[in-house]
């Protein structure tokens, strides 16, 4: 292409948005729309590998890279990728429902409220005393004499230490310190310290007039490779007051990690950087708009996530996080202000993060061994967190021993021909019988857009217990009427078009089975090799935790079916919600629990599957239904009549 055409500008209109945009010309639609701040689903960051950026173009001049994977039918309707297709002239655009994030209200309005987690994460008693990280103090001091002359500072000190019960260093910055006398002055000696836990150390953050001790508000946040969420705590209480949550900004950039570190390394680490920083300062925004509270009075936030996700936070450079020998730039980054970062609260308010254990196997983690109790219990203990990547960590109060496995996407209902997030509409729940009749529920009782995870798992149980695929997850076109064969391939036709908000039909082809035996493979894989380093058994775990809000709306059973999950009696499963938001906030509440966060991450073993020789012979066997050891899953061969079938 000519150097002069290239930066000539043309004019984009994305619908229904119905925003038009300026853009140099040769650009792909996905850079363009990445941009001007509008979303398009996209797994592989651009690549072309994934179809997920599925837009139609309404009209103009455009040039299309060839693909596989768009049907005839789907090109001559307008269908093309969006990274693939390049922009030669005024273009007009739709965005599909299953290209945008639609129904982010509802993930907002819904998974706010499913995060909230007012309720105990752990079965076990785990209290630690109300000392937040950053709290205020309101002081009435005595004024000097001539024979009580202390300095202004020091006579500050004095009265905070009467109220701080470990004798710690206490020090102050010198804008707060050239306030400090015309403060004390004004306000007749009665004063609201402001206090930050940092290290060994207690900073002075803030001197105000008056009373101004009830005012004081944190933020516990989960940042999440899909979802963000966030809470606002009453600091001086420990309420927790609103929940906000939203999409990850970086999907663009890659929905799993490991491409978004490819982006980073390619294009650098600020688009990443300043898209996580980007939501959680809308979260932000929102709480506290909706609760009327100020700004100034946010002093603290804790944020858990993984790894990767912490490193993007912080702008700490993540690329050899994924090569050998897999060395993150941090593990226990000390509390640093969050102005530093571009966070908007206070603006001498502090940022903790939640401590990794390994490369991968993060903060997220470490809140949920803190949120469940797992460091003090008796029982031998499974956790596992569902997610794009699965954490597994098994033990009790004498050991705990944890590893990653990289799942993929399709637990989040991506990677998926008819996958989406579990947003409205998303068909979340389905019941399949064996002589062929199905009932599904969506999200919000809507018309069916597509498919979340909870949703694609009832589907292959149901597929495997009806006998319309095989141990392999292979689709058996004799098996159904609504098995068929489109494109080459094998698909099970779930909804008509004719019923679907979209209106287009919503299928599970045999790629997005084959997806999903993949994901469950690797997560049961880990379990199996964690316990067998340790000379045990699936019988021998008296109890399984399953975090994330994925977990909430999984059904025990189905899970067993497919071999996600370990056949062991349902009373012994229970879901804990989201345990990294839970240990957030009683790090962000407790110095107590923010010293043993620090201990945990520290005591827990890493285990990292790439040491241990036969692991691509454990996920190869977890590939099937539900695994090729029929010994693993007692209940589910003798429901399905296996036994005869080994």
């Amino acid at each position: 292409m000519e150097p002069e055409l290239a930066m000539k500008k043309v004019r984009v209109t994305f619908y229904p948005n119905n925003e038009a945009v300026e853009a140099e010309r040769g650009k792909s639609l996905l850079e363009i729309a990445k941009e001007a701040g509008i979303f398009i689903a996209s797994i592989c960051g651009g690549d072309g590998i994934c179809g997920r950026c599925r837009v139609i173009i309404k009209g103009g001049e455009v040039e299309a890279a060839p693909t596989t994977l768009l049907t005839r039918e789907e090109i001559q309707r307008g269908y093309a990728l969006a990274c693939q297709t390049k922009v030669l002239g005024d273009v007009e655009v739709l965005i599909p429902p299953e290209s945008r994030a639609e129904g982010a209200q509802i993930l907002i309005d819904e998974d706010a409220q499913r995060f909230r987690a007012l309720y105990a994460a752990s079965e076990e008693e785990t209290l630690f005393r109300h000392d937040p990280l950053v709290k205020k103090l309101y002081l009435e001091l005595p004024q000097p004499t001539l024979q009580d002359n202390l300095a202004d500072q020091e006579r500050l000190f004095r009265e905070i230490r009467r109220y701080i019960p470990a004798p710690q260093p206490i020090q102050m910055g010198l804008k707060v310190l050239q306030s400090l006398p015309r403060i004390l002055r004004e306000s007749g000696w009665k004063v609201t310290v402001t206090l930050g836990r940092r290290g060994g150390t207690t900073e002075v953050i803030q001197v105000e007039p008056g009373d101004r001790a009830g005012q004081n508000y944190g933020l516990a946040v989960d940042v999440g490779t899909s979802t963000v969420v966030a809470h606002l705590v009453d600091l001086s209480t420990s309420r927790t007051i609103d929940a906000e949550a939203c999409y990850n900004s970086q999907m663009p950039f890659g929905e799993e990690v490991t491409r978004r570190i490819i982006y980073a390394e390619r294009e650098g680490l600020k688009p990443l950087n300043e898209a996580i920083i980007g939501d959680i300062n809308n979260l932000i925004s929102a709480l506290i708009l909706r609760n009327r509270a100020e700004l100034s009075d946010v002093t603290a936030l804790c944020c858990a996530g993984n790894t990767t996700m912490l490193h993007f936070l912080l702008g700490l450079d993540p690329t050899r996080i994924r090569k050998s020998p897999y060395i993150p730039a941090a593990a226990a980054p000390p509390p640093v202000r969050a102005a530093e970062v571009g966070i908007k609260i206070n603006p001498r308010g502090l940022l903790y993060v939640m401590p990794i254990i390994g490369s991968w196997v993060g903060g997220d983690t470490t809140a949920g061994i803190l949120a469940t109790g797992l460091y003090q219990t008796k029982r031998l203990t499974m956790f596992i967190d569902i997610g794009t990547n699965g954490e597994i960590v098994l033990g009790n109060r004498d050991w705990l021993l944890t590893c990653s496995t990289s799942a993929g996407p399709a637990f989040e209902g991506s990677g998926v021909k008819c996958g989406m997030k579990a947003s409205r509409g998303a068909i979340e729940r389905i019941e399949l019988s064996p002589d062929g009749y199905l009932r599904y529920k969506t999200i919000g009782d809507a018309k069916p857009k597509g498919l979340c995870g909870s949703g694609l798992i009832d589907a292959v149980a149901g597929l495997f217990a009806a006998g319309y695929i095989d141990r392999s997850g292979k689709l058996l076109p004799d098996s159904s009427p609504r098995i068929r064969e489109r494109d080459g391939q094998l698909e099970f036709l779930l909804v008509p078009a004719g019923r679907t908000e979209t209106g287009r039909e919503i299928v599970i082809t045999q790629p997005d089975i084959e997806n999903l035996l993949r994901a469950k493979a690797a997560i049961f894989a880990g379990a199996k090799i964690l316990l067998k380093s340790m000379g045990l058994e699936f019988k021998d775990i008296e109890q399984l935790l399953i975090a994330g809000g994925f977990g909430n709306y999984l059904d025990r059973e189905k899970a067993i079916m497919i071999g996600l999950i370990p056949d062991i009696p349902l009373e012994r499963i229970r879901f804990v919600g989201n345990t990294s938001i839970i240990g957030a906030k009683m790090a962000l509440l407790s110095e107590e629990a923010y010293a043993r966060a620090h201990e945990i991450s520290k005591s827990v073993t890493y285990y990292d599957l790439i040491t241990y020789p036969y692991y691509y012979d454990e996920f190869i066997s977890a590939k099937f239904l539900p695994h090729t050891d029929l010994g693993l899953f007692p209940t589910v061969a003798k429901r399905l009549g296996l036994e005869a079938r080994v």
